[in-house]
């Protein structure tokens, strides 16, 4: 009801308000028009939540803005290394210093949400973590992400890593209008790598009339977030969901914010820049007791589980027929090294010798090793 109404009072041409915060337990929301940049819906819009791995959508704003420069080319190499190869699930698995193209690496970040990979191009572009995030929080604030703070490019938790609903809206205007010859990347539909395929985590990827794109996020701290974006008759919604109980429940929640916008008039009063601070905008809720600490393993995780005969009846829970892959990889990597590596002391990774403790030590060994 209270949506019927809101949508009644847009008709009126009034201004876009916020649903009334704290009437239900829902998480942050933000539904807007990306050419307009006209908000037409929104709640909680600039509490503190984790981003989890929607920070991954600023982790290619930078490498966009570092090829932009032309720092690095979509064909340099973007090496794996031993840091990133041990960044828990979802990853892709790759060993330390096996290496992949940028633009590949950007693609299984982006739909596989490869934890790994992200972190394998905050490290070749920025040198280290800590520069990476260094960048992204430049960008962030350049972009007015007044309430965001990143710590690491794949969303694995810290504290320290934060966002809003209203933040994250501003960083896909800025990618979409920025750098349009990538919006590809977020509406593909799955991967393929070699004989192992990975469909997209975003449900509404081939499923919702016109969606193309653009990220899903998930750890227990956050719950589930989804940015889907739509596109008809010319014009692109975007709805940012955030702490959602399960991965169907956030697509379903980002599809009707959709209908309601498509079918709502296009004209609203408040836009992204014009939106005042509101509510509660202090430390983010954590939610890992209810969505981890109270449920199985099984739905720990961004795949949605598999669907069982109590289960409501839902078209996100359906598997694509024929998804359409995207061929990715490893090799290829011809163009040039990003500088931040390239500038990196290179070590062989072999162990220092060590004394066999079965012979004594020559002499002034101790000493020697003393002044080290």
């Amino acid at each position: 009801m209270r949506r019927k109404r809101f949508l009644r009072l847009l008709a009126a041409g009034a201004t876009a308000l916020p649903l009334c915060a704290g009437a239900a337990e829902a998480g942050p929301t933000i539904l807007f028009d990306l050419g307009s940049g006209r908000v037409i819906e929104h709640q909680d819009a600039f509490k503190r939540w984790y981003p989890a791995s929607l920070s991954k959508l600023m982790t290619a704003y930078v490498a966009f803005r570092a090829l932009a420069a032309g720092e690095v080319q979509l064909d340099s190499p973007i090496k794996m290394t031993r840091h990133a190869a041990g960044e828990p699930p979802s990853k892709m698995g790759f060993k330390a210093g096996q290496v992949m193209r940028l633009d590949n690496a950007l693609k299984m970040m982006l739909v596989k949400s490869a934890n790994d990979v992200a972190m394998a191009i905050g490290e070749n572009i920025g040198g280290t973590q800590a520069a990476f995030a260094e960048r992204m929080n430049a960008e962030a604030a350049r972009l007015g992400m007044v309430g965001t703070h990143f710590v690491n490019p794949n969303g694995l938790f810290s504290p320290e890593q934060y966002t809003t609903a209203r933040d994250l809206a501003l960083l896909v205007t800025a990618l979409r209008r920025d750098f349009p010859q990538y919006s590809s990347y977020y509406a593909i539909e799955g991967l393929a790598v070699g004989e192992r395929k990975f469909p997209n985590y975003n449900l509404l990827v081939g499923r919702y009339a016109g969606a193309d794109g653009m990220k899903t996020g998930f750890v227990c701290e956050s719950g589930f977030n989804l940015i889907g974006s739509a596109t008809r008759d010319g014009r692109t919604l975007v709805a940012i969901v955030l702490g959602e109980k399960n991965a169907i429940s956030r697509t379903e929640v980002a599809a009707r914010l959709l209908d309601e916008g498509f079918a709502a008039p296009a004209a609203a009063a408040t836009t992204l820049a014009a939106l005042q601070p509101y509510g509660d905008t202090a430390s983010p809720t954590d939610m890992r007791e209810e969505i981890c600490t109270r449920k199985p393993a099984a739905q720990q995780s961004e795949a949605p589980a598999e669907a069982d005969a109590k289960a409501p009846k839902s078209p996100y829970r359906e598997k694509l027929t024929a998804p359409r892959l995207v061929a990715v990889g490893l090799g290829g990597a011809t163009g040039p090294v990003p500088p931040a590596m390239a500038a990196q002391t290179q070590y062989a990774d072999v162990p220092i010798p060590q004394w066999r403790p079965d012979l004594p030590p020559p002499a002034g060994l101790a000493a020697a090793q003393g002044d080290q």
